[in-house]
């Protein structure tokens, strides 16, 4: 395989387990998954330093035992490395694994811009009438559980 187009896979290898391994960790990770994370982790590294042995001098494997919080900072930190040479201003208009059209982006925009203000006046407002909800409900079983003691 070219050179150029491994060095893309990997990192999107380690740029989708940085952003698996934050998923997990913010939704209650388990412990199975931050064994995996960190064993990819450490076999694309194993693979990079294979590519280009500079990056041992910088990058070393993970212990087992990494929580996911650092398996997904390793994993930014180490696709950023190759960032110069495969990040975003390599093509134009892409990044990250996914591409836009600047263009159509100006059109829906002219065209939906105030749809998504409109949206986001909605949310605000759905949030302020659940919070005072909430706070009233709460408020009412605190003075339930009090006229009940």
């Amino acid at each position: 395989m070219e050179r150029d187009k491994e060095l893309r896979k990997l990192i999107n290898v380690l740029r989708r387990t940085s952003r698996m391994a934050l998923q997990t960790e913010w939704t209650g990770g388990k412990e199975d998954a931050a064994a995996f994370c960190t064993e990819q982790y450490n076999r694309v590294l194993t693979r990079l330093k294979e590519m280009d042995p500079g990056v041992s001098v910088v990058f070393e494997p993970l212990p087992a035992g990494s929580s996911l919080t650092v398996v997904a900072m390793a994993s930014r930190q180490l696709a950023s490395y190759y960032e110069d040479e495969l990040g975003p201003a390599k093509e134009s208009g892409r990044g990250y694994g996914f591409a836009f059209d600047p263009k159509v982006f100006k059109e829906f925009w002219e065209k939906s811009g105030r749809e998504f203000e409109d949206m986001g006046e909605f949310i605000r407002e759905s949030i302020d009438q659940w919070l005072r909800h909430k706070k009233e409900a709460t408020r009412a079983e605190k003075e339930s559980k009090h006229t009940h003691s």
